[in-house]
């Protein structure tokens, strides 16, 4: 009995120490080494929700390595902002068959510059860490997010007081344009 015990946690040992041995090779190539960023990863992709973006900044100086960060990170969200947005306003204007539709992208494409600035200065922070590196400089690795749902609804709000706009927007399309890009943003990730 104590033979077969033995012998049995010895198999159990060796398989664990294999096993060990080739996820270690699956997961990093030779020569390679896994990075783990901080504020970044699945959690920090954005979702059919949220627009997200992140990004690090380096520095001598604390704030300074924030502020970098935040520029960064802002410049990344509002070009995902953009982006999609773009992509709403040619289906929505194409699906709407408008007749003054290249006027109509253009002032879409106006009100969206005005817009993604506007609501940068409302966006929340999700996650920042700040580091300090062996040669004495900071790095803050910093996360931001901002609501799909409030931007559309700012959108609603100012193209429903655009005179040119407002007699061709209908809001629930719109809307429903929005949110099935959103939707293939959250599923790329």
């Amino acid at each position: 009995m104590k033979r077969i015990t033995y012998s049995t946690l010895m198999l159990v040992a060796l398989g664990s120490v294999l096993l060990d041995a080739c996820k270690s090779k699956e997961k990093t190539p030779k020569g390679e080494t896994e990075v783990n960023v901080p504020c970044s990863g699945p959690d920090f992709f954005t979702t059919s929700k949220f627009f997200r973006a992140n990004s690090i900044g380096e520095s001598q100086d604390q704030v300074t390595s924030k502020k970098k960060a935040l520029a960064n990170a802002r410049a990344e969200l509002a070009a995902s902002i953009q982006t999609t947005v773009k992509a709403v306003t040619d289906n929505y204007t194409n699906s709407r068959e408008m007749n003054n539709k290249e006027q109509v992208e253009e002032r879409f494409e106006q009100l969206n510059r005005e817009i993604v600035d506007q609501k940068l200065t409302g966006l929340k922070t999700i996650c920042e860490k700040l580091m300090k590196t062996e040669n004495a400089t900071y790095k803050t690795y910093i996360a931001i997010e901002l609501s799909a749902e409030e931007l559309v609804a700012t959108y609603n709000e100012r193209l429903s007081k655009d005179d040119r706009l407002k007699i061709d927007y209908d809001y629930e399309k719109f809307k429903d344009t929005f949110e099935k890009e959103m939707e293939k943003m959250g599923n790329n990730n």
